[in-house]
Formats: structure tokens, sequence, C-alpha cells
């Protein structure tokens, strides 16, 4: 310990003797509450003699340690790991107080290299806020039959926008700046989905929209890739049942083939 301080307080004093350090490169790391995160040192191998130093917000709070390949945790132990081989350090059940700058300076032969780190804790609500989900535009396949039954429904397309892993959120659609119909979630989802019915020749600009109070995601549809004319049979329904049309009309081919050859055959024995 009393070698490590000494080795700091020539490091802060004389600072060219080991080498320069770029003291303003810094790595920003995220991570969720209750992971582990590992803070690299980038060096392959520790040797005997190499001196690796982690201090957490101010550069006299040492709190891990290796020198003469002997690892020294001075932070909490059930927390910090340091590797033997390569000085990085690992931070286990990671907590909102262990948010904070991380600084490495590591001498070896001389040469010293210096990395910081910014480590932000969150936990998983405010990870889910943050960084929302972008809406899934898709066909609404459970409307197939119904379209090809009806020729009134045969002129619209059924839609549906949806998203998953949301909570605190509302899901709307809208048609230009004017707003068609929502849907809210207070608790966690595990699914959010919201349809909607346009005719296939419409020309409007519509969208699906996810917010919360601090931010937003739109997805905009486009009604021509969506929605095909029912004309394809293939394209206005899911592709379940249009393999089964497939097949049905391939196996009615052979069976036509079949009988032609039949008749031939019939014909020439008489």
């Amino acid at each position: 310990m009393i070698l490590s301080l000494l080795f700091m307080l020539i490091f802060f004093i004389f600072p060219g003797v080991f080498g320069a350090a770029d003291a303003n490169k810094m790595e920003s790391i995220s991570v969720m509450e209750g992971c582990s995160v590992t803070l690299h040192t980038d060096v392959t191998e520790v040797q005997r003699d190499d001196l690796i130093l982690w201090t957490f917000q101010s550069k006299d709070r040492l709190i891990a340690e290796l020198h003469k390949q002997v690892v020294y945790v001075y932070g909490k132990k059930e927390s910090l790991r340091l590797e033997e081989k390569t000085g990085s350090l690992t931070i286990i059940n990671i907590r909102r107080e262990h948010s904070g700058l991380y600084e490495l300076t590591a001498i070896s032969h001389g040469t010293t290299t210096n990395k910081r780190f910014r480590v932000t804790v969150s936990d998983a609500l405010e990870i889910n806020v943050t960084h929302l989900p972008v809406p899934v535009i898709s066909r609404d396949s459970s409307q197939c039959s119904s379209s090809s039954s009806s020729s009134s429904s045969q002129q619209n397309c059924s839609l549906l926008c949806s998203v998953v892993n949301v909570s605190g959120v509302t899901l709307s659609w809208y048609k230009g700046n004017s707003l068609l119909s929502s849907i809210s979630v207070s608790d966690f989802s595990i699914s959010l989905s919201l349809p909607l019915e346009v005719e296939y020749q419409d020309k409007n600009i519509y969208s699906c929209v996810i917010n919360n109070p601090i931010s937003n995601q739109t997805q905009h549809l486009d009604i021509s890739k969506l929605c095909q004319t029912c004309s394809d049979s293939a394209l206005c329904c899911g592709s379940t049942e249009a393999v089964i049309r497939l097949v049905i009309s391939a196996l009615v081919g052979v069976a036509t083939v079949a009988a032609v050859i039949y008749d031939i055959r019939s014909l020439r024995v008489q």
C-alpha cells in the first residue's frame, strides 16, 4: 500500500517521468442495476513488476491495486474483483452508489497509461423509459378470412401496430396530425397492440407513435407495401393460407394431367 502511494505521488508530481497520457480520454458505460460490468485495461498480460492502480471519484481514493502479481482490494470486497492476469476491474451486482468516475493508472517499464471510465447505473424502469422501442406495423392476418368472404371488407386493409416490453407508455395511431386511436399501459406489459383499418387506395399519411413523458418513437405506414389489393389472394392472406392454396392448386393440376393421360390411353386401347 505504501509503495503504491509512493508511485502515485511521484506520478502526480512528475507526470512526464513515466511518459505522456491522454487524461481527456473517457469511456462512458451504462449498466442496469444488479448486473456486472468489467472495466478493461487492454493489457494482454501484466508482468511481475507492473503496477495497476484503480481509483474511484478522486485520484486519492484507491479501491484496487495489482503489484508483484498480488491483488489488493480496498473497496467493498464483495462487489469488486481485480483480474490478476490483465488488471481489469469487475464490479459485481452493481448498485446506484457505484455510479461515478473510475480511473486506471498502469505503470510498466517506466511508461504510464491512463484510462477513465464514467459508469452510470440505472434501474430497469429508467432504462425502459428512456429507451423506447420503435413500433412495428404489420398486416393483421386474422382478418384474411373475413376480407375474403365479404366484398365490402375487401376494400379495407387491417393493420396492427405493436410494441413489446414496455411500461408507462401510450401507443397511438395518427392520420396526419390528427389522433385516430390510442391505448395506454401503466404496469409492465409483455406486448401492446393497436389495430387500424384503412382503404387499399388510401393516400393519407398514417403513423404509429409510442410515447411517455420523456421520449417517443414513430413508425410511418407504407400502405403500398403492406396493403396489396385482393386481386392476388396470396398477398391478401397470411403465408400459411397462401401455401395451402398453392398446394391445392398443384394437386388439382396433377389430377387434371392424370385424367388427360388416362383418357388418351383409353382411346388407344379402343
